[in-house]
Protein backbone atom coordinates (compact mmCIF):
# COMPACT_ATOMS: atom_id res chain seq x y z
CA UNK A 1 0.00 0.00 0.00
CA UNK A 2 0.87 3.71 -0.41
CA UNK A 3 1.01 4.60 3.24
CA UNK A 4 3.67 2.07 3.89
CA UNK A 5 6.43 4.41 1.99
CA UNK A 6 5.49 7.36 4.09
CA UNK A 7 8.59 8.62 5.64
CA UNK A 8 9.24 10.82 8.28
CA UNK A 9 12.97 12.04 8.06
CA UNK A 10 14.34 13.78 11.39
CA UNK A 11 16.09 16.66 12.79
CA UNK A 12 19.09 15.83 11.11
CA UNK A 13 17.98 16.12 7.95
CA UNK A 14 16.27 19.16 8.35
CA UNK A 15 19.13 20.97 9.36
CA UNK A 16 21.54 19.56 6.35
CA UNK A 17 22.49 22.06 3.74
CA UNK A 18 21.29 20.08 0.72
CA UNK A 19 17.64 20.42 2.31
CA UNK A 20 17.81 23.84 3.23
CA UNK A 21 18.90 24.95 -0.31
CA UNK A 22 16.18 22.71 -2.03
CA UNK A 23 13.79 24.74 0.47
CA UNK A 24 14.97 28.16 -0.57
CA UNK A 25 14.79 27.21 -4.04
CA UNK A 26 11.03 26.48 -3.75
CA UNK A 27 10.86 29.91 -2.02
CA UNK A 28 12.52 31.68 -5.12
CA UNK A 29 10.65 29.37 -7.20
CA UNK A 30 7.23 30.52 -5.45
CA UNK A 31 8.53 34.38 -5.40
CA UNK A 32 9.17 33.71 -9.33
CA UNK A 33 5.88 32.40 -10.12
CA UNK A 34 4.14 34.49 -8.00
CA UNK A 35 5.13 37.68 -8.92
CA UNK A 36 4.96 37.38 -12.32
CA UNK A 37 1.56 35.63 -12.67
CA UNK A 38 -0.25 37.88 -10.18
CA UNK A 39 1.14 40.98 -11.80
CA UNK A 40 -0.32 40.22 -14.80
CA UNK A 41 -3.09 39.89 -13.37
CA UNK A 42 -3.23 42.70 -11.57
CA UNK A 43 -1.97 44.89 -14.34
CA UNK A 44 -4.59 43.66 -17.15
CA UNK A 45 -7.56 43.85 -14.23
CA UNK A 46 -6.63 47.31 -13.75
CA UNK A 47 -6.91 47.85 -17.94
CA UNK A 48 -10.16 46.14 -18.09
CA UNK A 49 -11.76 48.09 -15.58
CA UNK A 50 -10.33 51.39 -17.30
CA UNK A 51 -11.50 50.47 -20.59
CA UNK A 52 -8.35 49.10 -22.01
CA UNK A 53 -9.11 45.58 -22.29
CA UNK A 54 -11.63 43.20 -22.46
CA UNK A 55 -12.62 40.47 -19.46
CA UNK A 56 -11.98 37.69 -22.26
CA UNK A 57 -8.63 39.51 -22.66
CA UNK A 58 -7.57 39.44 -19.21
CA UNK A 59 -8.23 35.72 -18.73
CA UNK A 60 -6.12 34.84 -21.77
CA UNK A 61 -3.31 37.19 -20.64
CA UNK A 62 -3.07 35.39 -16.74
CA UNK A 63 -3.34 32.04 -18.03
CA UNK A 64 -0.63 32.33 -20.19
CA UNK A 65 1.13 34.40 -17.50
CA UNK A 66 0.29 31.56 -14.95
CA UNK A 67 1.69 28.51 -17.75
CA UNK A 68 4.91 30.80 -18.50
CA UNK A 69 5.91 31.28 -15.24
CA UNK A 70 5.42 28.09 -13.92
CA UNK A 71 7.11 26.62 -16.27
CA UNK A 72 10.10 28.68 -15.68
CA UNK A 73 9.69 28.60 -12.11
CA UNK A 74 9.93 24.81 -12.20
CA UNK A 75 12.57 24.40 -14.33
CA UNK A 76 14.94 26.48 -12.19
CA UNK A 77 14.44 24.72 -9.30
CA UNK A 78 13.58 21.03 -10.58
CA UNK A 79 17.21 19.91 -10.41
CA UNK A 80 17.65 21.21 -6.66
CA UNK A 81 14.07 20.77 -4.76
CA UNK A 82 12.22 18.99 -7.73
CA UNK A 83 10.37 21.49 -8.59
CA UNK A 84 7.61 21.57 -6.97
CA UNK A 85 5.99 25.25 -6.68
CA UNK A 86 3.25 24.20 -4.68
CA UNK A 87 2.07 22.76 -1.16
CA UNK A 88 -0.34 20.42 -2.58
CA UNK A 89 2.43 19.15 -5.21
CA UNK A 90 3.99 18.36 -2.38
CA UNK A 91 1.83 16.96 -0.47
CA UNK A 92 1.19 14.38 -3.22
CA UNK A 93 4.35 13.51 -2.97
CA UNK A 94 4.66 13.38 0.65
CA UNK A 95 2.02 10.42 0.66
CA UNK A 96 3.41 8.79 -2.54
CA UNK A 97 6.94 8.16 -0.18
CA UNK A 98 8.99 10.60 -2.50
CA UNK A 99 9.69 13.14 0.22
CA UNK A 100 9.87 13.29 3.90
CA UNK A 101 7.78 14.89 6.18
CA UNK A 102 10.43 17.01 7.50
CA UNK A 103 11.33 18.17 4.04
CA UNK A 104 8.10 18.89 3.57
CA UNK A 105 7.41 21.27 6.23
CA UNK A 106 10.65 22.91 5.36
CA UNK A 107 8.75 23.25 1.69
CA UNK A 108 5.57 24.58 2.93
CA UNK A 109 7.31 27.08 4.76
CA UNK A 110 9.24 28.15 2.14
CA UNK A 111 6.50 27.98 -0.39
CA UNK A 112 4.06 30.37 1.77
CA UNK A 113 6.86 33.03 2.74
CA UNK A 114 7.99 32.76 -1.12
CA UNK A 115 4.08 33.68 -1.98
CA UNK A 116 3.66 36.65 0.98
CA UNK A 117 7.37 38.12 -0.02
CA UNK A 118 6.32 38.58 -3.77
CA UNK A 119 3.13 39.71 -2.82
CA UNK A 120 4.52 42.44 -0.79
CA UNK A 121 7.06 43.36 -3.60
CA UNK A 122 4.08 43.43 -6.12
CA UNK A 123 1.93 45.49 -4.21
CA UNK A 124 4.62 47.90 -3.15
CA UNK A 125 6.00 47.98 -6.88
CA UNK A 126 2.19 49.30 -7.64
CA UNK A 127 1.75 51.59 -5.78
CA UNK A 128 -0.59 49.82 -3.42
CA UNK A 129 -2.76 48.09 -6.08
CA UNK A 130 -4.89 45.31 -4.67
CA UNK A 131 -4.47 41.79 -4.61
CA UNK A 132 -7.23 40.44 -3.30
CA UNK A 133 -7.82 37.03 -1.25
CA UNK A 134 -9.36 34.15 -3.65
CA UNK A 135 -12.99 34.34 -2.59
CA UNK A 136 -16.26 32.63 -3.49
CA UNK A 137 -18.57 35.07 -5.96
CA UNK A 138 -22.25 35.42 -5.13
CA UNK A 139 -24.23 32.63 -5.29
CA UNK A 140 -21.38 29.88 -5.15
CA UNK A 141 -21.36 27.21 -1.95
CA UNK A 142 -17.98 26.86 -0.49
CA UNK A 143 -18.73 22.91 -2.43
CA UNK A 144 -19.00 24.42 -5.71
CA UNK A 145 -15.15 25.98 -5.71
CA UNK A 146 -14.13 22.74 -3.22
CA UNK A 147 -15.19 20.90 -6.00
CA UNK A 148 -13.44 23.05 -8.83
CA UNK A 149 -9.79 22.91 -6.30
CA UNK A 150 -9.99 18.77 -6.08
CA UNK A 151 -10.81 18.05 -9.26
CA UNK A 152 -8.02 20.70 -10.82
CA UNK A 153 -5.11 20.00 -8.63
CA UNK A 154 -5.93 16.21 -8.94
CA UNK A 155 -5.07 16.53 -12.98
CA UNK A 156 -2.11 18.51 -11.57
CA UNK A 157 -0.42 16.23 -9.59
CA UNK A 158 -1.51 13.39 -11.34
CA UNK A 159 0.72 15.06 -14.32
CA UNK A 160 3.44 15.55 -11.95
CA UNK A 161 3.50 12.04 -10.94
CA UNK A 162 2.89 10.63 -14.67
CA UNK A 163 6.05 13.29 -15.67
CA UNK A 164 8.57 13.63 -12.79
CA UNK A 165 8.19 10.73 -10.22
CA UNK A 166 7.06 7.37 -12.53
CA UNK A 167 9.68 5.19 -13.11
CA UNK A 168 8.99 4.59 -16.35
CA UNK A 169 8.66 7.79 -17.65
CA UNK A 170 11.33 7.91 -19.83
CA UNK A 171 12.12 11.36 -21.70
CA UNK A 172 9.03 12.76 -20.16
CA UNK A 173 11.01 14.59 -17.44
CA UNK A 174 12.51 16.74 -19.80
CA UNK A 175 9.38 18.57 -20.91
CA UNK A 176 7.59 18.06 -17.54
CA UNK A 177 7.99 21.58 -16.18
CA UNK A 178 5.92 22.77 -19.55
CA UNK A 179 3.47 20.42 -19.29
CA UNK A 180 2.67 21.42 -16.06
CA UNK A 181 2.74 25.26 -16.82
CA UNK A 182 -0.07 24.29 -19.39
CA UNK A 183 -2.37 22.44 -17.40
CA UNK A 184 -2.14 25.35 -14.97
CA UNK A 185 -2.54 27.85 -17.70
CA UNK A 186 -5.47 25.62 -18.81
CA UNK A 187 -7.07 25.04 -15.60
CA UNK A 188 -7.12 29.20 -15.10
CA UNK A 189 -9.41 29.77 -18.65
CA UNK A 190 -11.48 26.64 -17.68
CA UNK A 191 -13.17 28.61 -15.24
CA UNK A 192 -11.98 27.77 -11.79
CA UNK A 193 -9.92 31.29 -11.96
CA UNK A 194 -12.98 33.31 -13.20
CA UNK A 195 -15.43 31.72 -10.67
CA UNK A 196 -13.16 31.66 -7.48
CA UNK A 197 -9.72 32.68 -8.34
CA UNK A 198 -8.88 29.02 -8.06
CA UNK A 199 -5.15 28.36 -9.27
CA UNK A 200 -4.73 24.79 -6.99
CA UNK A 201 -2.07 26.53 -5.42
CA UNK A 202 -2.52 26.72 -1.68
CA UNK A 203 0.27 29.36 -1.22
CA UNK A 204 -0.63 31.75 -3.97
CA UNK A 205 -4.28 31.71 -1.78
CA UNK A 206 -2.46 32.27 1.48
CA UNK A 207 0.04 35.13 0.12
CA UNK A 208 -2.85 37.46 -0.67
CA UNK A 209 -5.12 36.32 2.27
CA UNK A 210 -1.96 37.46 4.27
CA UNK A 211 -1.76 40.71 2.36
CA UNK A 212 -5.42 41.84 2.09
CA UNK A 213 -5.95 40.22 5.62
CA UNK A 214 -9.26 38.28 4.07
CA UNK A 215 -9.23 35.04 5.57
CA UNK A 216 -13.31 34.21 4.79
CA UNK A 217 -13.40 30.72 2.95
CA UNK A 218 -10.00 30.84 2.82
CA UNK A 219 -9.59 26.75 4.17
CA UNK A 220 -11.30 26.00 0.66
CA UNK A 221 -8.06 26.58 -0.96
CA UNK A 222 -6.27 24.33 1.21
CA UNK A 223 -8.90 21.62 1.62
CA UNK A 224 -9.80 21.07 -1.93
CA UNK A 225 -5.71 21.22 -3.26
CA UNK A 226 -5.14 18.77 -0.32
CA UNK A 227 -7.71 16.45 -1.14
CA UNK A 228 -7.33 16.58 -5.10
CA UNK A 229 -3.44 15.54 -4.50
CA UNK A 230 -4.10 12.71 -2.06
CA UNK A 231 -6.44 11.39 -4.70
CA UNK A 232 -4.24 11.47 -7.25
CA UNK A 233 -0.95 10.16 -5.42
CA UNK A 234 -3.29 7.41 -4.15
CA UNK A 235 -4.86 6.35 -8.01
CA UNK A 236 -1.16 7.01 -9.99
CA UNK A 237 0.94 5.32 -7.47
CA UNK A 238 -1.50 2.06 -6.36
CA UNK A 239 -2.96 1.74 -10.09
CA UNK A 240 0.53 2.47 -12.39
CA UNK A 241 3.63 2.18 -10.07
CA UNK A 242 2.35 -0.51 -7.56
CA UNK A 243 4.83 -2.72 -6.19
CA UNK A 244 6.05 -4.33 -9.00
CA UNK A 245 8.10 -1.36 -10.03
CA UNK A 246 11.11 -0.02 -8.10
CA UNK A 247 10.10 2.83 -6.31
CA UNK A 248 12.23 6.17 -6.87
CA UNK A 249 12.92 8.99 -5.14
CA UNK A 250 13.14 12.31 -6.44
CA UNK A 251 15.94 13.14 -8.22
CA UNK A 252 17.11 15.84 -5.15
CA UNK A 253 16.76 12.75 -2.59
CA UNK A 254 20.30 11.94 -2.19
CA UNK A 255 21.37 8.67 -1.40
CA UNK A 256 23.05 10.37 1.66
CA UNK A 257 19.83 10.93 3.14
CA UNK A 258 19.03 7.30 3.11
CA UNK A 259 20.18 6.80 6.99
CA UNK A 260 18.44 10.16 7.62
CA UNK A 261 14.77 8.32 7.02
CA UNK A 262 12.61 6.32 9.35
CA UNK A 263 10.02 4.14 7.47
CA UNK A 264 6.86 3.37 8.74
Amino acid sequence: MMISRIVYGNLKEASHPDTLRAAFAEFISMLIFVFTSEGCSIAFTNMSMSGGAAPGNVMIAAAIAHAFSLFVAISVSSNISGGHVNPAVTFGCFLGGHITLCRSVLYWIAQLLGSVVALSLLKFATSGSDTSSYALKAGATPWNAIIFEIVMTFGLVYTVYATTIDPKRGNMESIAPIVIGFLVGANVLSGGGCFYGAEMNPAMAFGQAMDSWTWKSHWIYWFGPFVGAAIAALVYDTIFIGSQYSHEQLSTEKEYLKEYLIEV
